[in-house]
């Protein structure tokens, strides 16, 4: 990772695939990732992390269950807002208008977590790709 100041816009601006998210830097054992995002992501948990999400730019939505496939609530993000989803919770992310976030994950959590609903060919099941 280099080690100089990282703008953000520029980050997002080199490339433009959805939901296919971008390591920026490190910070101890976690990934700093961006990503473009719309539509709808797939329902996944992370069993062992926490997921931290910023809205950089637009809107994000996040659908939550609680327990076993119980009921559904959703947390809506505008920008600048985060949200942490604690591990073990499923929950899928979308953004009608399209958005831009950044989240905090440990170095190698993959983006469709554990757990997950098959992987529809829009989204990248992925470690993170590098800048």
């Amino acid at each position: 990772m280099r080690n100089e100041p990282i703008e953000l816009a520029g980050a997002l601006a080199s490339f433009t695939e959805l939901w296919s998210p971008r390591i920026v830097t490190r910070v101890n054992d976690y990934d700093v990732r961006v990503a473009k995002v719309a539509g709808e992501h797939v329902w996944h948990a992370h069993d062992d992390t926490d997921e931290f999400f910023l809205v950089l730019e637009g809107e994000l939505r996040i659908a939550l269950r609680d327990g076993d496939g119980g009921a559904e609530r959703e947390v809506v993000l505008p920008r600048g807002a985060v949200y942490v989803v604690p591990r073990g919770v499923e929950h899928r992310p979308s953004s009608s208008g399209g958005a831009s976030i950044l989240l905090f994950e440990p170095t190698g959590t993959l983006s469709v977590g554990d757990r997950h609903d098959p992987v529809p060919d829009h989204v990248d099941a992925t470690t993170g790709h590098t800048l």
